[in-house]
């Protein structure tokens, strides 16, 4: 895979960044990460209006978001036979390519059947991407601060949340579905010659590299390595848990618990706005007193927003804020220590792979999830939603295994001191236990 562009960037090694060069990929990886994330999320607050539009049900529409997940799932793992075999700055660039004509097509979809198969072309692209960037904060962000570097890029959810989403349902609104994905389209756009200038090579993950003749050389030392089953098992449950709650969400809110469709905005931005300060400030702890603990913390904080949210019969706007703010919060905050920990646990020869397949069966559970929430909740006469209390039940238990299997899982990283980085200093090799 060559890289879109001639030009030789000087290569930072694994890795040494100044602080101006490790602020500037975090920028880049979190606006990359802002595109991509508000991709997907836009789909579910949009259920309302394209259910009306299509004249769709609501399982046709979980088939929607499942079709993006499933497709992600499926490329996430094609793409760990090869990902960790090309420099990560072209590897990106690529994808983020395919992923922003992806969207266009989104965007001029006619009907359901081509936004269906949009949906499926932009998952391809989509489900390696997310992988590969957080292979990137793995290989370039030292142990000891990646909760912090984890949280500041995943805490482009919140800004997708505050001002991505609620801008979206405004022009969904006020002209069409369609125009969140000519928007969104538009700033892929934007996002990719910066990108481009500013991402550095990296290729120190391809030093040393045996066996490359043999793709299933990275695939083997993953699924027989315990501590990434784990760590795999560990993302699975934990978008079981998310993905039987949020795809319904907005269509209960306006079906059942009586807000308007122009008020769904104002869910995604409390929530997203508090989340946006929440998240570094969640990686900073989970840094300082581990990982493992603070995702406990942060687990169970989130059984009660969980099991009141899907319990919501008619109810005060100022009391649904409360909430779904509450749940956004320690949703989007558990995922924070969770990452950290399981991109520390790969070992880092085979990191791009093992992320990918982390994607890949993210992905597949977000897609059985949300098939699953779609084949229990129904719609009675009146158009409310049914047995939503029910996806409500099933995300408190997933979450309680998450608790569980979250406690097997242990870091490879070498451990270093907590210090800015310096750009003349030397990162040692990160250390492979000496038994798995």
């Amino acid at each position: 895979m060559a890289s879109p562009s001639a030009q030789t960037l000087p290569t930072v090694g694994a890795y040494s960044f100044s602080p101006k060069q490790e602020k500037l990929l975090l920028f880049v990886l979190a606006a990359i990460q802002f595109t991509h994330v508000l991709d997907f999320v836009i789909m579910m607050p949009l259920g309302p209006q394209l259910i009306r539009v299509f004249s769709i049900t609501p399982q046709q529409f979980g088939l929607l978001v499942s079709a993006y997940t499933v497709s992600a799932g499926i490329s996430g793992f094609a793409g760990s036979f090869f990902i960790d075999r090309f420099d990560r700055r072209a590897a990106l660039l690529w994808l983020y390519i395919g992923f922003t004509v992806g969207t266009l097509a989104c965007a001029l979809s006619p009907d359901y059947a081509f936004l269906l198969a949009a949906r499926i072309f932009a998952g391809l692209f989509g489900g390696v991407l997310g992988a590969l960037i957080f292979a990137i904060i793995g290989d370039a962000i030292p142990e000891a601060r990646r909760g912090m570097a984890t949280g500041k890029v995943m805490a482009s959810f919140s800004v997708a949340s505050v001002i991505g989403v609620p801008f979206g349902l405004y022009l969904a609104t006020l002209i069409s579905w369609h125009a969140p994905f000519v928007l969104l389209a538009g700033a892929s756009a934007l996002v990719l010659p910066v990108a481009f200038k500013a991402l550095p090579s990296m290729i120190k993950h391809l030093a040393g590299k045996r066996a490359a003749g043999n793709p299933f050389a990275n695939l083997q030392t993953i699924f027989t390595n315990s501590n990434m089953r784990w760590a795999l098992s560990l993302m699975m449950m934990l978008n079981v848990a998310g993905f039987m709650v949020i795809p319904f969400l907005s269509q209960y809110m306006v079906q059942n618990v009586g807000l308007r469709e122009d008020q769904l905005p104002y869910i995604y931005l409390f929530g997203g706005a508090l989340s946006y300060f929440t998240s570094p400030y969640i990686g900073k702890l989970a840094d300082r007193y581990g990982k493992p603990r603070v995702f406990v913390w942060m687990a169970v904080s989130s059984l009660l927003p969980v099991l009141l949210i899907t319990n919501l019969s008619v109810t005060p706007l100022w009391i649904v804020l409360v909430i779904t703010t509450f749940f956004f919060v320690v949703n989007g905050g558990r995922f924070v220590p969770a990452v950290a920990l399981v991109t520390s646990s790969a070992l880092p020869r085979v990191r791009g792979s093992f992320m990918s397949i982390n994607s890949s069966l993210q992905s597949l559970a977000a897609g059985f999830a949300s098939y699953l929430a779609g084949l229990i909740v129904t719609e009675a006469s009146d158009k409310s939603l049914l047995h939503f209390s029910w996806t409500g039940l099933v995300s408190a238990v997933a979450t309680l295994l998450c608790i569980l299997i979250c406690l097997r899982v242990k870091t490879v990283d070498q451990p270093s001191p907590v210090k800015a980085p310096d750009s003349t200093a030397s990162t040692a090799e990160e250390a492979v236990p000496a038994a798995v």
